[in-house]
């Protein structure tokens, strides 16, 4: 990397909104290593998409303000999931996917999340600590 942009590598890395000429570029942030294929960026639309907000508060998300749920500010940094399982990239996805499965007659529904779409919301909910 030259020395000139040097400095825009930890930007780039958060995802920041970087002011180049030419304009602004809003770059997504890179996946966790809990889920290295993951795309945050698409992440965080997913769960808009799903409607995740209308229960769950959940931070850089528009409109996602919900009290139903727990607020899942600093998830990456939590322990577990639901109270049940290691936090982690693997049971994460899992628990997206099927939470009823997970734990039956848990409030959260089952809503038909993919594995593409849950690796990816996973992916941004790890971004987060």
């Amino acid at each position: 990397m030259t020395g000139r942009l040097r400095w825009l590598w930890p930007m780039l890395a958060a995802g920041a909104l970087v002011a180049l000429p030419g304009g602004c570029v809003t770059v997504s942030p890179a996946a966790p290593p809990q889920v290295p294929a993951g795309d945050p960026g698409r992440g965080a639309g997913l769960i808009s998409q799903y409607g995740c907000g209308s229960c769950h508060t959940v931070p850089g998300v528009a409109g996602a303000d919900g009290l139903v749920g727990p607020p899942l500010v600093r998830f990456g940094s939590r322990s577990y999931i639901a109270g049940k399982l290691v936090n982690n990239g693997a049971n994460l996805q899992r628990w997206i996917q099927h939470p009823q499965q997970v734990d039956p007659g848990t409030a959260m529904p089952d809503l038909g999340v993919n594995a593409t779409d849950a690796q990816d919301i996973a992916a941004y909910l790890f971004t987060m600590k």
